[in-house]
């Protein structure tokens, strides 16, 4: 490693670790050399395991905690599990005499199971994963917790408490404020809670904490993990399931019930049949069901001809099975009948033409009918003849008769459901079913699982066509069917009754025979008359392994040609017989009867078509094969001509030719389809050994011996493979088990010296053996070749090494199975044939499967193996011994041909380890057997697992790659191997080490070594391969555990670890290989001994080497307490060397977690999910062990993962931090306290403080969150999306730093990269997935009210544990840190985290523990509280001032004697408890102010509660105390009742603010109270989005700290007061302080708040300035400032003056930009009216409304919200603004009169109003006008029409602390007709004046000004107004002035115009002309008409009056100035 890697490695670790200096210590000055400090990123050397249990003998009574030091003695063995039987007798065949292939299939199909049971392999976490069912379990019995939250009652009903409220009363002031009376009256009259015992008894310290301690231990939760939701993972890696049981196949069961059959006529018997056909497939699907419907009495009709009926053939149901259901399945109903005279159509006339109805009308030719019958019964009574037939289409009865479970629409759940149902039903159908899952998915609907059962009445039969017999014509019959237009609906139908059953079959039915006629388990009763089972033909090839011995022949006869036959051969029908020999008594009884029938017969006879030379066939004869089949064995056929008609001296049946086919060739079974010719006499002798096809000498045969009899063979055979290389194959071997030579295979004779060659040549030709038969094989094709790998066999003398072709071979077929039936594999890649095969079937050959003495002494050869045995002849022994020299294989490239002497050999046997390693794999077994040979012992074998290792290792090329491909089944193998040979050898007692030969662990090792190898190279060009390799040799290592030396298979993993880390230095992104690493780990650590293999009780000692020797501290007790006084703490709480090699995987685990979450790490991020689940999986499955359920143990057990604890977390996901931190609580809740105590003792405060910041995370994390919360989600499930996430995670981790933005980027990456969104980073997937599926089965959409419950049950259970145990954990660390000195800053955390809880949703079960701690806390450490922490204290105070108002009263108990000895202790500190006074009562302010569902009732009992506790209290009777604490709950109480209030006004937002307001102004002389109320109006605002008004509240605010922060500080850059603020609102000057005598700031309690600081005040005006900004207020937002850059610039805070610069360049670019844009309020006068309104009666306000409210919308909002207070009818609004006469007005109504107003100037004013801004800031005058006529009417002419302008003065300016204010001042002008004109005037002329300056110019708005001044239409406008008041001179002098002020609005008007019209035309274009010319022409005839009305003077007006005093002088000046103008 180079040293820049080197020295970054240590930067990282120093940089994980730095804040340790313990570790550091400990990682650079270890106990030894030897190790340093290894970085995290290397891998330690272990401690070897076997040596380490040796040297420490445990000192430990027997119990659990011994239990741990060991595997235990019975960990492992090997049963044998008898297999299950579907019969009541077994398959097995019934000849003693069988050969040794048939004797091998049925020993394979017979033999027990031989299982390798890791007993306590079901408590790995691989097979006990923490499943929803288990979690259920465990949860059983939980408490209910109570909560607060789930106790408020529901909001409708305390709605309707409120609405009566608001009904009875709307004033504020009721009772009004300081009426003590009454609020004492209210106090006395309440009921106290109880109040707890002993609380004021002085108790030691000590007793208190263990009194504490014991009732907070007492009936705790003991699973921790019982209580969390299992991880969401959908296949946990290391998810190990045991393989199906192999069991025979069947596909998908369907029974077939026949239930009658009724013809027209009822006159002779009538045979049926049934089957299946796929005519997709062209293929009969099963074989036939015979049976039989007819009456008693007419089966008598056949009584000569039929011997007694065996009960088998009487059946009338059958259960068919379907391994490819499809749409084309038919079920085809065959009839046949009696031969008789006639072809097919004339004998099924009658049925055709006769009419049941006709019977009587009939009677004669009925009769005639039926007597015929009767005597073709008698006659020809053993032959039948085709009659009829009929198809029913499967699927159309499955999918009409409907699904069981369908729905009304069949949506693709339904289906999939279905699926479900069918795998759960049908088990003994898996195995098909899976491998055939991916060729039936084209089907998904053709399932017949789960249709309603349907009973069919089939009426259509068709007539059989005689020339129409062969299945080919059936085929397009059936296609035919289908389509609308059948041909066959056109023909004349036979009409019948056929009634039949079909539904799923059931499990498991009674009376069921196989197709062999074995009964069926259940079978209760012999007599019944059974169902049978039919034989599938599948459609398509079943992979599935033979389990059952079934050897079945099928004869199909299909067609003759006799045409060209000499002589009379009409009326045809074939003999079919199975002959052992050629004498006619050689016919065997082996061919099935058909129905009412004998069980078995000799002879079949095919059905005759009447006349027919070349007949079709359509029969199927069943034969049942013998087991040994020999070269006589064969079929003969005899053909017969029948004489229907009788006649005199004519036979019956004449021969009419004969034809055979031998059953055996060359050995092999002949079927297939055969074209014969046909000889016409009988054979000669021996003629069955030869084939027909054979020209006999001096033989006639048919048509010059061409093939004119084509028949189907078809075997049905679990001992005949059919398939040449297999037969060749099992052939070879078995002639070497029998030593018989030479071997006949085909046409080859195989003599002794070619059988080596031929059988490597076979074994290497099994590759292209049909897949079909392979897997039909398998386990004999498996078993056969270990056997040759274990049991060389001895050809010619020598012992010939098979182990390399046998290995090439397995690997080749292992790859062909996972090749070609992917859909057959579990998550692993594990092909479920190949895995079942080694769980249940695979055995060392030499054991011999004896249940009773499986032990050494059963040890014998198998069966009649003859591998290598002496049991030859003594010539062969000296033969042997004198070949070995030639004796070495050369099949194996690796071997030299050298032979070893004999003395080496004994060597080898004795085990010395130098022998040379190419002449191992032979010599070895080889001088083995001489040995025995020369000892007479029978030869050791090779053992599979060493050779299995041994050809891995040196294998190339394809075969090393296809053995990587399928690796987890060679090391499946070896360990099953390893395992049974330590079982017989008796070797599972000794120890670990002398198990196996060293070079069989170097071959492993060199093994894991080369996979290693492989993964780390080839991880990203084949990653699935790898993936899967990986797994495997993660399971191999697991498994390994159980049998090795566990210290060889540390260093196994330590060789893959250290491969894998090598190759991470060299990696872009690491994220992929690393998650491969973790997968590993994870199986491996997945071993049910992994605790042990930890060590848990080892001594963290530096062992002195890699396989430490006993150090000094072995002999010590492994007693906690002496490890904790002998050895370095930090150790056992960080990843140290000595923790690493000793707690060997523990350590592995958490290296990678820290590796994966330390916040340097590149591109892990996708990966911390997966590393927290690892370490949350291994805890959960500790959790719930049995073995680890005592308290000792589990200690034992947290301590190998203290280092979680030690951990520094950054930033996670939100679901990551839940997992991880839940950990962090379970070594907390389960490591020993005297370790922790310990360890916290070590720790620096900043390193406590951080531990304190993660117990505050995990408050949050695990609060209840209610079961509305539950009932919420619930309605809104699956909403889990990245953006959820993304706000969550902002909950827990708080706002965003730096580092976690950079953790962002950095998994924004992830997800991008290709690497990372493949793999690794399964969270973003997950989401995703999340996303677009959703999971039927695990999430329902719907839960259950009883699973919300249940739901809500467990996270009230969760919450309390987890607080619990931080609780615990809290208390230690106070313990740990009292006695140190700088225990001040840690025990502020420690109360911040109490006092977070406190604040959460926690249950009255915590709480009570909670405030036990907290009293205890305070009484220990008083002075925190009361000197140090003052924020603190005011939380503390709120905290349980919250809870003492809870509505559960263990609470409200709780904590109000928490409250009272505060205040007691407060007092005992400074005979005064104005802290606690002062933090109590703002407390309350801001409780009432904010809390929404705030209950006074109960606060009021506990505040009862502690008057009690005052009253009671006999040490401080004497002292001012019990009246200090009456008077603070008084005050208390006092504020109550305005609580009562504001829950009153909660509706009605004004009424709200000015209560508040009233409350706040009560508390004029209490700065820190009023501030509270201050700020809780600025809360109630800012909901309202109310900015402005909530940033004046905390100018007031400020105002006020100001004021008092000038009497405690002189400096001069803080403001000097509120006058400082004037500018921003002229209100502020009320904050003004009370004068000091009344009240000094430097009192105890008073302005001790954090607001009465500098910064607290500069926090104020900052967020005012926010707030400002928000409502658009920019100006207001530089005043602000103006208050704070003195004081930044005095502290030269330049950051914070540039941030405010920064900010005031965008308050006045704003100014700029949004001129003429800006909106800030609308103003509306509302009066109320009616006694109804109570205070408000008669009050008339000014409310500041939304800019653009229109007065329809106030008027709205007001009238709903008064109408739903009194009634709708109640309230009424009046519409016009008149002054309002009361004595009008409805007493019992309430009226409310609601105004447009505008703010209003005197002209003064407007100097300084420039802007928009100051036209809306700091408003005080208001203005409405109101039209009228003195006769009262509100209009009228212009001569009399008046107006009214009302001024309204309000008593604070606008934006105030509220949005209404009282109007305080009215005055009225009233304007008479001609003032009301002149200001009409003024207004267009000031209209036209803008519209023609304005700039930029705006043409459409000028055009409409001209229009509106000087169009036609309107130019009676102003020329009327000017011809009402100016064409005459007043007569009243008075009205002068206004005469001559209209005159000259006028003048400005017509110039006015006159402008405009200049400037619209330089405006227009040319297309606006004529409309310009328009407007000109009319301007001018306004102006004509004008003229004389204003060139009219009112001459008393201009008279110069002489003696002018100066002052008049300027005025006339001024006047005659005007005139001029």
């Amino acid at each position: 490693m180079d040293r820049t890697v080197a020295a970054e490695v240590r930067k990282q670790i120093s940089g994980q670790y730095g804040s340790s200096p313990q570790l550091l210590k400990n990682l650079n000055v270890g106990a030894n050399v030897s190790h340093h400090s290894v970085p995290l990123t290397e891998a330690v050397d272990p401690v070897d395991f076997e040596d380490y249990v040796l040297m420490h003998p445990p000192i430990i009574d027997p119990g659990p905690l011994r239990d741990l030091l060991e595997f235990p003695p019975d960990d492992i063995e090997v049963i044998y599990s008898p297999r299950e039987c579907r019969t009541l007798v077994q398959a097995v065949p019934e000849e003693s005499d069988v050969d040794p292939h048939v004797r091998d299939c049925v020993k394979t199909y017979t033999e027990d199971w031989a299982i390798v049971n890791r007993k306590y392999h079901k408590l790995s976490t691989g097979f006990n994963p923490n499943t929803l069912d288990k979690q259920k379990e465990r949860q059983k019995g939980l408490p209910k917790q109570i909560f607060e939250s789930d106790e408020i009652p529901d909001t409708n009903s305390y709605q309707d408490d409120q609405d009566d409220l608001k009904r009875r009363s709307v004033s504020i002031d009721d009772t009004p404020r300081g009426s003590w009376a009454c609020s004492i009256f209210d106090l006395k009259n309440s009921l106290p809670d109880a109040v707890l015992p002993n609380l004021l008894d002085r108790s030691p310290i000590e007793e208190i904490d263990q009194q504490n301690e014991e009732q907070r231990k007492a009936n705790r939760h003991k699973e921790l993990f019982a209580l969390y939701p299992a991880p969401d993972e959908d296949d946990t890696i290391e998810r190990h399931s045991i393989p199906e049981v192999p069991r025979e196949h069947f596909g998908q069961r369907l029974l077939v019930k026949c239930l009658s059959l009724k013809f027209e006529i009822e006159i002779e018997p009538i045979f049926a049949s049934l089957a299946l056909y796929d005519v997709r497939e062209k293929k009969k699907i099963s074989e036939n069901f015979f049976f039989d419907l007819n009456s008693e009495q007419i089966k008598g009709m056949l009584r000569p001809h039929v011997p007694p009926a065996a009960i088998s053939t009487l059946a009338r149901s059958a259960i068919f099975s379907i391994t490819y259901p499809c749409q084309d399945v038919f079920l085809v109903i065959k009839l046949e009948k009696v031969l008789q005279q006639g072809d097919i159509g004339e004998c099924a006339e009658p049925y055709m033409i006769f009419k049941e109805s006709d019977t009587t009308k009939n009677k004669e030719k009925l009769e005639k009918l039926r007597s015929q019958a009767e005597q073709f019964c008698l006659r020809l009574g053993k032959y039948r003849m085709p009659f009829a037939w009929t198809a029913i289409h499967l699927m159309n009865i499955v999918n009409s008769a409907g699904s069981l479970e369908r729905d009304s629409t069949d949506s693709e759940i339904g289906a999939g459901e279905r699926k479900g149902s069918w795998s759960e039903r049908r088990n003994s159908g898996l195995v098909g079913r899976r491998s055939l899952e991916r060729t039936t998915s084209g089907d998904e609907s053709c399932n017949l699982s789960s249709f309603r059962p349907a009973t069919l009445t089939v009426t259509n039969f068709f007539k059989q066509e005689g020339d129409r017999l062969s299945d080919e014509d059936l085929y397009k019959f059936l296609a035919d069917m289908r389509r609308p237009s059948s041909v066959l609906r056109r023909l004349r139908p036979i009409t019948a009754q056929l009634k039949i059953d079909i539904s799923p079959a059931p499990e498991n039915p009674h009376y069921c025979l196989t197709p062999e006629l074995l009964q069926v388990k259940p079978y209760p009763d012999t007599r019944v008359r059974p169902t049978k089972d039919i034989l599938e033909f599948p459609s398509r090839d079943v992979y599935v392994p033979y389990t059952t011995y079934r050897n079945l022949l099928y004869v199909y006869p299909q067609s003759l040609n006799f045409a060209n036959r000499q002589g009379s051969a009409r009326n045809i029908t074939v003999k079919v017989q199975f002959m052992s020999g050629e004498d006619q008594n050689n016919a065997m009884q082996v061919i099935f009867g058909k129905s009412s029938c004998a069980e078995f017969t000799k002879e079949s006879y095919t059905a005759v078509i009447y006349h027919n030379r070349s007949p079709d066939f359509h029969e199927e004869i069943k034969i049942k094969l013998p087991a040994y089949l020999t070269d006589h064995h064969h079929l003969l056929f005899t053909f017969y001509h029948v004489s229907c008609q009788q006649k005199q001296n004519t036979p019956l049946e004449t021969p009419v030719g004969y034809t055979w086919i031998p059953m055996l060739q060359n050995g092999r079974l002949k079927t297939g389809q055969f074209c014969l010719p046909v000889s016409l006499e009988k054979p000669p002798q021996s003629y069955s050994v030869l084939s027909p096809e054979v020209p006999l000498p001096g033989m006639k045969w048919v048509d010059n011996h061409k093939g004119v009899f084509n028949v189907e063979v078809i075997a049905v055979s679990s001992v005949h493979t059919q398939d040449p290389y297999l037969d060749k194959f099992f052939a070879l071997v078995h002639a070497l088990e029998e030593h018989a030579f030479p071997v006949r295979i085909g046409d080859l004779r195989i003599l002794e010296n070619d059988l080596e060659n031929e059988l490597k040549n076979s074994i290497l030709a099994l590759s292209s053996a049909q897949l079909e038969p392979v897997v039909r094989f398998l386990h004999q094709l498996l078993d056969k070749l270990v056997l040759l790998v274990v049991r060389p066999p001895i050809i010619a003398g020598q012992i010939v090494n098979m182990g390399q072709p046998s290995f090439e071979a397995m690997t080749s077929i292992v790859n062909r199975l996972h090749k070609n039936l992917e859909a057959n594999q579990d998550q692993h890649g594990r092909n479920n044939l190949l895995a079942s095969y080694i769980y249940y079937v695979f055995r060392l050959p030499s054991t011999e499967s004896n249940p009773s003495s499986p032990g050494p002494g059963g040890c014998v050869l198998g069966g009649s193996m003859h591998y290598a045995t002496m049991a030859r002849s003594a010539a062969r022994l000296a033969s042997l011994s004198l070949s070995r020299s030639r004796s070495l294989s050369n099949s194996n490239p690796d071997i030299s041909g050298t032979p070893t002497s004999p003395d080496d050999e004994v060597r080898t046997i004795i085990g010395s380890k130098a022998m040379d390693r190419s002449n191992r794999m032979s010599s070895h077994t080889e001088s083995t057997s001489f040995l025995q040979t020369l000892t007479g012992r029978l030869p050791t074998k090779k053992l599979l697992h060493e050779e299995l290792a041994l050809q891995w290792v040196v294998s190339s090329g394809s075969v090393r790659e296809s053995a990587l491909h399928q690796a987890w089944f060679f090391f499946e193998l070896m360990v099953k191997s390893m395992v049974h040979h330590l079982y017989f050898s008796d070797k599972l007692d000794t120890s670990r080490k002398a198990r196996f030969p060293e070079r069989f662990m170097d071959d492993i090792a060199a093994l894991v070594s080369m996979i290693a190898g492989d993964i780390v190279t080839r991880f990203q060009k084949d990653i699935e391969l790898i993936e899967r390799l990986n797994v495997s040799l993660a399971f191999f290592l697991n498994d390994l555990f159980s049998v090795m030396d566990r210290g060889f298979v540390f260093t196994l993993t330590k060789t893959y670890w250290k491969q894998v880390s090598s190759k991470l230095y060299a990696l872009q992104t690491p994220s992929m290989l690393v998650s491969l690493r973790l997968d590993f780990l994870r199986i491996v650590c997945s071993h049910e001994h992994y605790v042990t293999l930890n060590l848990p009780c080892s001594l963290l000692t530096p062992p002195s080497s890699p396989s430490p020797s006993v150090s000094s501290a072995t002999s010590q007790s492994s007693g906690f307490s002496t490890i904790v006084q002998d050895q370095k703490i930090a150790n056992m709480f960080e990843l140290s060397v000595p923790f690493r090699q000793q707690h060997y995987l523990a350590g592995l685990v958490l290296t990678e977690l820290a590796l994966i979450l330390d916040p340097e790490a590149e591109g892990l991020f996708g990966l911390h999910k997966k590393v927290i689940n690892v370490v949350h999986n291994l805890l959960s499955s500790h959790d719930s062990d049995p073995r680890y359920a005592d308290v000792d143990v589990k200690a034992r057990v947290a301590t190998l993962y203290l280092p979680i604890i030690g951990r520094q977390y950054t930033a996670f996901s939100a679901e990551s931090s839940r997992s991880l931190l839940i950990c962090l609580l379970w070594v907390l809740k389960n490591a020993d306290n005297m370790i922790l105590q310990k360890w916290f003792a070590d720790l620096s405060i900043l390193q406590l403080n951080r531990l304190l910041d993660l117990m505050y995370l995990c408050v949050s994390c695990f609060e209840y969150k209610g079961k509305k919360a539950f009932e919420r989600m619930n309605s809104l499930t699956f909403k889990k999306s990245k953006d959820m996430k993304a706000k969550l995670e902002e909950a827990i981790l708080g706002s965003i730093g730096a580092r976690q933005e950079m953790v962002r980027r950095s998994r924004g990456q992830l997800e991008r990269s290709p690497s990372g969104s493949a793999f690794g980073s399964q969270e973003n997937l997950r989401w995703r997935k999340d996303m677009t599926h959703w999971r039927q089965n695990s999430e329902k959409l719907d839960k259950s009210r009883a699973e919300l419950e249940h739901e809500a049950l467990i996270d009230g259970n969760l919450a309390t544990e987890a607080n619990l145990i931080i609780l615990d954990t809290l208390e230690i660390i106070v313990q740990t840190v009292s006695v140190t000195e700088s225990k001040e800053s840690v025990l502020g955390g420690v109360l911040k985290v109490l006092l977070h809880t406190m604040a959460c949703n926690q249950s009255a079960l915590y709480l009570q523990h909670c405030f036990a701690t907290q009293r205890a806390l305070v009484s220990k450490f008083p002075e925190l509280l009361f000197e140090e922490e003052t924020e603190l204290c005011a939380d503390l105070c709120l905290r349980l001032l919250r809870h003492c108002s809870s509505s559960i009263g263990t609470i409200r108990a709780h904590a109000s004697a928490s409250l009272y000895l505060l205040m007691r202790q407060n007092f005992e500190i400074g005979n005064n408890f104005a802290r606690v006074k002062m933090q109590v009562t703002m407390s309350l302010s801001s409780l009432v102010g904010t809390s929404q569902n705030f209950n006074e009732e109960f606060l009021r009992r506990s505040l009862k509660t502690i008057l009690t506790y005052a009253e009671e209290d006999l040490e401080l009777r004497e002292t001012t105390f019990p009246d200090q604490v009456q008077d603070l709950v008084f005050n208390l109480h006092m504020i109550l009742s305005d609580t009562v209030k504001m829950k009153e006004h909660q509706e009605d937002p004004e009424m709200l603010i000015d209560l508040m307001y009233r409350i706040a102004k009560g508390y004029q002389t209490s700065p820190d109270l009023r501030l509270t109320w201050l700020q809780n109006m600025a809360g109630k605002h800012s909901e309202k989005s109310n900015r402005a008004e909530a940033a004046q509240c905390l100018v007031h605010s400020a105002a006020l700290v100001a004021e008092y922060l000038s009497m405690l500080e002189d400096r001069k850059y803080l403001p000097v007061g509120c006058v400082t603020f004037q500018n921003i609102s002229f209100n502020v000057l009320e904050e003004s302080a009370v004068s000091d005598d009344v009240l000094s700031p430097d009192e105890e309690g008073i302005c001790s708040g954090k607001y009465f600081t500098e910064a607290g005040l500069v926090g104020l005006l900052e967020q005012a300035a926010d707030l400002f900004s928000m409502a658009g207020m920019y100006e207001a937002v530089n005043e602000v400032y103006k208050v704070l850059i003195p004081i930044h610039e005095a502290n030269r805070d330049a950051k914070k003056l540039a941030t405010i610069h920064g900010k005031l360049q965008d308050a006045f670019s704003k100014i700029v930009h949004q001129d003429g844009k800006r909106m800030f309020g609308t103003y509306f006068r509302v009066g109320f009216y009616g006694s109804k309104f109570g205070d408000l009666d008669e009050q008339e306000f000014v409310y500041k409304e939304p800019a653009i409210t229109k007065l329809a919308e106030i008027s709205h909002r007001l009238e709903a919200f008064y109408g739903e207070r009194f009634g709708e009818d109640v309230v009424e609004v009046i519409k016009d603004s008149n002054p309002v006469d009361k004595c009008k007005l409805d007493p019992n109504k309430a009226y409310i009169q609601i105004t447009y107003v505008e703010p209003y100037f005197d002209t003064y004013e407007m100097k300084d109003r420039i802007t928009y801004f100051d036209k809306n800031y700091n408003l005080r005058r208001f203005m409405y006008c109101t039209p009228f006529t003195l006769d009262g009417r509100a209009h009228g002419d212009l001569h009399e029409q008046f107006k009214r302008k009302t001024i309204l003065t309000v008593s604070h300016t606008f934006p105030y602390i509220k949005t209404r204010i009282n109007v305080t001042q009215k005055e009225e002008v009233i304007l008479t007709p001609i003032e009301v004109a002149i200001e009409d005037m003024q207004k267009k002329t000031q209209e036209l004046a803008f519209a023609t300056h304005q700039d930029p110019a705006d043409p459409k708005m000028l055009q409409m000004v001209l229009q509106g001044s000087v169009g036609t239409t309107v130019n009676q406008g102003p020329l009327e107004v000017a011809q009402v008041f100016l064409s005459e001179i007043p007569n009243d002098p008075k009205l002068f002035r206004h005469h001559n002020k209209l005159r000259l609005c006028f003048k400005d008007f017509t110039k006015r115009c006159e402008d405009a019209l200049r400037k619209n035309k330089s405006l227009i274009g040319p297309d606006q002309k004529e409309y310009q010319r328009e407007l000109e022409r009319n301007y001018h005839r306004l102006k004509e008409a004008l003229q004389p009305l204003i060139s009219r003077k009112i001459p008393q007006l201009y008279k110069p009056v002489l003696p002018i005093s100066c002052h008049r002088d300027s005025f006339s000046r001024l006047s005659l100035r005007k005139v001029d103008i």
